[in-house]
């Protein structure tokens, strides 16, 4: 072992008098980016430079260098790598290796995401498996442990993590801390549990995850020590979160869309306080219109100071969360540059990760990591009569769905009886939703109604149900409803649209019911045939499918569905109609 350690520490010796020796021009870089226009992120001016690189660090810059190797920058501006502050790679619906070919050529270096939605199926294999990932990808995967696992006790999960789970993995080199704390009702009432997973990681980085929480309840919940949050949805929430030594995670993904509410706060004053993150965006979305660099481009289009956007995407991130390694072209930073055609519309022409220009080679030579969890899928077999609802008196609880949000409102409907029972009304816009347990736990069966999708027959169903992920069926028949669930068994969990006994399309995802075994390309070009299909249905929804997810999340506001039934958030209790 003190021979091991003398070795590697000579090897950081001799590493560290290269990066010196190259960086004063003793000897040539290994390599140089020539003839770049650096994005100054301290002045705002784009300066005539070459880079130099010594191994995956930058050594020099604003002069001309020699090189061992050029890369020909031809003019293009040169900006830090872009840094995604919170995200779940499972709703990429892709693997993490995927997941790294399919964002780093938009120029996100570093993505810090939280493998909360395959935890909540398989546990802390979970980790194992994304940190053996994380080894391999090209791009930094950085690993925030899931800190709720199940999130509430108001749903069945597959999996329980407690603090002595977590605390054996707070040392793994890829792992910041402790991801988007969501029990916030826990957290401020000092449950135990909560608490103890706080101090477990203490010190640390704590993500938060509080929408609508403010004044004293929110001064508690800081308290805890938890520095960033991602469910702000109005400038008030955000500039008071801000103001109480929060950093704003400004959130863009399929679902949730808050850019347009946040970005008028930023500014070249309160960009040292707001980053950038997606949290759920699908490979079609970022087809059709960017990851990270869709943020960056509608933010300058909205008036926002590039400078003031540049920084967010990486100087603020990369401090936020610790990284004091990056988020700077400068030398001892790590070298993460993006090369653009054009700086107001983000036009990413070249990535270099790590000193290391990305391309298809760079890819090809990774390594590999065998799938986990392609026997998740454990729900009962259902029928049409699983899913009626026996009429009451009065008016019915309905979930209400914001389109481009995550919040939901909690309505009261007087809803159609038939044979005693309440029946759909596409007169009113709504819809059957239920909830069936696919952990093999109990068979749980949680039904209600929804507001907001359109639908006028048939019926969609997702195995991808945040966070508990048990199968969400959204009809307007019953028989269509069984029919759609009892596919996704067979399939291994995914999508499904039925219509007319008949299924009408599909996209499999046997990785934990979450994720294909598909190249990044496949599921793009499969989730456009699934939307057309959910359309034919009638629904008005953009992205049909993550709105689903998001009914049984029992930790966002207002009225939502889990497997043991209706959950009012606001009382954090399941209700009776």
């Amino acid at each position: 072992m003190a021979a091991k350690m003398t070795g590697e520490r000579g090897e950081r010796i001799a590493r560290l008098a290269r990066r010196i020796a190259q960086g004063r021009g003793e000897e040539p870089a290994d390599c140089v980016i020539a003839d770049v226009r650096l994005y100054d992120l301290v002045s705002g001016k784009l300066i005539p430079t070459d880079i130099a690189i010594c191994g995956d660090t930058i050594v020099a810059t604003y002069g001309p260098f020699e090189g061992r190797r050029r890369i020909e920058g031809r003019g293009r501006i040169a900006v830090p790598g872009f840094i995604d502050t919170h995200l779940h790679v499972e709703s990429s619906l892709v693997t993490p290796l995927e997941f790294d070919r399919c964002v780093l050529p938009h120029g996100v270096t570093t993505a810090i995401c939280d493998p909360h939605e395959m935890a909540n199926v398989l546990g802390v294999d979970a980790f194992d498996y994304f940190l053996a990932c994380a080894r391999h990808t090209i791009m930094d995967l950085r690993v925030q442990l899931s800190s709720c696992v199940p999130a509430t006790d108001l749903e069945t999960s597959g999996a329980e993590i407690d603090a002595e789970a977590l605390a054996r993995y707070r040392d793994d080199p890829q792992v910041i801390g402790l991801a988007e704390f969501m029990n916030f009702p826990g957290l401020i009432n000092g449950d135990p549990g909560c608490l103890a997973k706080l101090a477990a990681f203490e010190g640390r980085h704590i993500d938060g995850h509080a929408p609508l929480l403010r004044g004293a309840d929110l001064d508690g919940y800081i308290a805890a020590g938890v520095r960033t949050e991602h469910e702000a949805t109005t400038a008030e929430e955000a500039l008071e979160k801000m103001r109480k030594g929060m950093t704003i995670l400004i959130r863009e993904g399929s679902v949730s869309k808050d850019l347009h509410a946040l970005a008028p706060l930023l500014d070249l004053t309160t960009s040292a306080f707001m980053a950038f993150c997606t949290d759920d965006r699908n490979p079609l979305d970022i087809a059709e219109e960017g990851h990270l660099d869709y943020l960056i481009r509608t933010a300058i289009a909205m008036g926002r100071p590039p400078l003031a956007v540049y920084r967010a995407a990486s100087l603020t991130a990369a401090a936020a969360f610790g990284l004091n390694d990056r988020g700077l072209i400068a030398p001892g930073r790590r070298a993460d540059i993006v090369l653009l055609d054009d700086l107001a519309e983000c036009r990413v022409s070249d990535v270099i990760s790590a000193g290391r220009l990305v391309d298809e080679a760079l890819f090809a030579a990774r390594g590999s990591v065998e799938a986990i969890g392609r026997d998740s899928m454990k729900a009962p077999r259902v029928s049409a009569a699983d899913f009626r609802i026996p009429a009451v008196e009065g008016a019915f609880p309905v979930i209400g769905v914001i389109p481009g949000k995550i919040i939901t409102e909690h309505l009261r409907l007087n809803l159609p009886v038939l044979d005693g029972a309440h029946v759909v009304d596409p007169a009113q816009d709504v819809a059957k939703v239920a909830v069936v347990e696919r952990h093999g736990r109990n068979g749980n069966i949680g039904r209600g109604f929804v507001k907001g999708f359109g639908m006028k027959r048939g019926a969609i169903a997702s195995s991808v149900g945040h966070d508990s992920h048990n199968v969400t069926i959204v009809g307007a028949d019953d028989s269509d409803m069984a029919l759609a669930a009892n596919r996704l068994g067979e399939i291994g969990g995914g999508f499904v649209v039925a219509s007319g006994g008949k299924v009408l399309t599909e996209l499999p995802l046997p990785i934990a019911g979450l994720m294909s075994e598909e190249p990044f390309e496949h599921v793009r070009d499969a989730l456009g045939p699934l939307r057309d299909a959910a359309r034919s249905l009638g629904v008005t929804l953009a992205e049909p499918f993550l709105q689903v997810a998001f009914l049984p999340l029992p930790v966002i506001p207002h009225l939502k569905i889990s497997d043991r039934g209706l959950v009012d958030v606001d009382r954090f209790a399941l209700i009776d109609p």
